[in-house]
């Protein structure tokens, strides 16, 4: 009976309602959480967001029924330090986790997982973990080692033992995460499943069942594909060009393998096939090697080996999509038909945004609106439906679980509840204005260290380390972020304010490395 009255007495969905003739309900249970998260999935690639390349009708699902958050933000475009935030409600210099190349995830620190146990939750997490330290605050953990495998994966268990599972990993996540939902948790307990997908990370490796699909598909390049970068010597440095083979690489990115043919990645991409039983690498070949082979027949170089490319990239990334659409959809169909839809919150959102040849890139890291925008959409059963235009970024998720739980937020977490805006209102006191910074470097893809806000229509970026380059854009007259505004005195009003705001959230958030290097914005303007 203490835990029950602990649930009576928390958040919205355990608040006693009064019925019909003044007498009160029976007290209802917690909401459940469902959270889906993917890795590297873009605005751009979901239909509810952008119609032009994909059909998700499975995620629109959600949105349909729920809301779609139109500007939700990361506070650092990179897999681990994006799991991080999520996890804690706070910044990268705050949760220790600022890339994936140093970085081990400290177990020890608070994560919304270990309040909601206090809460009485049973907690599960199925998936990617990819934060090099095991997972703490969990009741049930599954996790792959690192970026994991498409083919036959292996999965970390919490016996201490790594275990292979024969299939393709969308699949036996879903797998994985409706058998605890049907016969692991405690019925009696409410319940969060973290449920996070390998998809859609490169090298974008669909299920053999899908391999033939969009392969009559044509995409017009970006209107940026062919960028100079002027006036962005940042965007100039990076190395995550499609046209460029050691960047997009063509066998281990693109499967253009042959005996004997090498490349910068083909030894990791033979290890990747290397995993498949022999039915898998049979539809596998069967269908890349005429593929491959009209390839290097006809050798296509400069503008035409860039589209080709494209063209190649935007098909596997579709196909893998599709898979993992149609798993969302049986995940939804299963809290349907158990009977859990009616008190569980769904929640679909992505690590980060990614370039699908805008800029002429694929990958994510920079503080440009393709990667740093993710997708968002929530189901709350007695929630709003429609759309939600304030600003919100993924430090925000952990203080929304913990107060539709009925959990005390603590004061330490960055982010702010959801909740409010889940529930139809707006508040008056909502942030005006995102904070973001980005540190891996160098390492892959060469993106340089950066900090920066955003507000509604301005964006001011200061690249650091080995470069000293400040961007100022208006995302009204330049969406597309291709003239740099900053030293314009034309603009001296707004890169101040901006400069303004940019120092009132790096004190809010007590980022103080970051504001000594705003000394050279003096020298600049």
């Amino acid at each position: 009976m203490k835990n029950n009255n602990r649930f009576i007495l928390g958040g919205l969905a355990t608040a006693a309602l009064t019925g019909c003739g003044g007498q009160p309900e029976p007290p209802r249970r917690p909401m459940n959480i469902l959270y889906i998260m993917t890795d590297d999935h873009t605005s751009q690639m979901m239909s509810c967001y952008d119609g032009r390349y994909a059909s998700t009708p499975n995620l629109d699902r959600i949105a349909e029924e729920g809301v779609r958050f139109t500007n939700s933000f990361v506070a650092n475009s990179l897999s681990g330090p994006s799991r991080a935030c999520m996890l804690t409600g706070k910044h990268s210099h705050k949760n220790g986790f600022y890339d994936n190349t140093t970085c081990v995830f400290d177990g020890s620190q608070q994560t919304f997982p270990k309040l909601l146990r206090k809460a009485g939750y049973e907690t599960a997490i199925v998936g990617k973990w990819h934060l090099e330290s095991l997972p703490t605050g969990f009741d049930h953990w599954e996790i792959l080692p690192g970026q994991g495998d498409y083919y036959n994966p292996d999965f970390i268990r919490q016996t201490g033992d790594t275990v292979r599972c024969e299939g393709y990993i969308t699949n036996i996540i879903t797998d994985k995460s409706i058998e605890w939902l049907e016969h692991g948790r405690d019925p009696e307990k409410p319940f969060c499943l973290v449920v996070h997908h390998k998809a859609q990370h490169r090298n974008w490796m669909a299920d053999t069942c899908d391999l033939a699909l969009f392969e009559d598909r044509t995409f017009p390049v970006p209107e940026t594909f062919y960028d100079d970068y002027e006036g962005r010597p940042a965007a100039a440095a990076q190395e995550m060009s499609i046209a460029s083979n050691h960047d997009m690489d063509p066998i281990y990115d693109l499967k253009m393998r042959q005996p004997g043919r090498k490349s910068r990645l083909s030894d990791a991409y033979e290890a990747m096939i290397g995993r498949m039983n022999p039915e898998q690498r049979a539809a596998w070949d069967r269908f890349y090697e005429p593929i491959a082979a009209d390839f290097y027949a006809r050798n296509p170089q400069g503008r035409e080996l860039a589209e080709w490319k494209f063209t190649r990239y935007m098909r596997d990334y579709l196909k893998t999509l599709k898979s993992l659409d149609d798993n969302v959809g049986r995940l939804l169909d299963y809290l349907e038909e158990s009977g859990l839809a009616g008190n569980t919150l769904v929640v679909y959102t992505s690590d980060q945004g990614f370039y699908m040849g805008e800029h002429g890139w694929f990958d994510k890291r920079f503080m440009y609106e393709e990667s740093l925008r993710t997708p968002l959409v929530m189901r709350m059963p007695g929630g709003a439906k429609g759309q939600i235009a304030e600003m919100v970024q993924n430090i925000d998720y952990a203080p929304t679980f913990l107060e539709l739980a009925g959990a005390s937020v603590p004061e330490d977490i960055q982010g702010r509840s959801l909740l409010p805006l889940l529930r139809g209102g707006h508040p008056e006191d909502w942030r005006e204005s995102i904070y973001y910074h980005f540190y891996e470097y160098p390492a892959e893809h060469m993106v340089k260290r950066h900090y920066g806000v955003r507000d509604e229509r301005w964006k001011l970026i200061h690249f650091y380390d080995d470069i000293d380059a400040w961007e100022l854009y208006d995302l009204e007259a330049d969406p597309r972020e291709l003239h740099n505004l900053f030293g314009n005195p034309a603009y001296a009003a707004e890169q101040e304010r901006m400069m303004k705001e940019l120092v009132k959230l790096q004190t809010q958030y007590d980022d103080t490395a970051a504001m000594e290097k705003n000394a050279s914005y003096d020298r600049k303007r």
